[in-house]
């Protein structure tokens, strides 16, 4: 699969900010999340279950990019 190529200039664009259909457990974040930066799913899972140790909104966090984040387009 290609990169699609940014305009005017030779650096490959970042895939769309999309939750995933393909690597989809809660909502489809972290797969998204992991396929914008190129990492492993089951990386962004981990580091989203190991922030959960620490103080802070990181489930409010998870729901709002839930909510915010669109759906990957549907294949075939």
């Amino acid at each position: 699969m290609a990169q699609p190529k940014a305009p005017s200039s030779g650096i490959p664009a970042r895939p769309r900010l999309v939750r995933s259909r393909e690597h989809f457990v809660i909502g489809g974040v972290c797969g998204g999340l992991a396929e914008h930066f190129g990492w492993r799913p089951y990386t962004m899972r981990l580091l989203f279950v190991l922030s959960c140790v620490l103080p802070g909104p990181q489930i409010l966090a998870y729901l709002i990019l839930w909510y915010v984040i669109p759906n990957a387009p549907k294949r075939g």
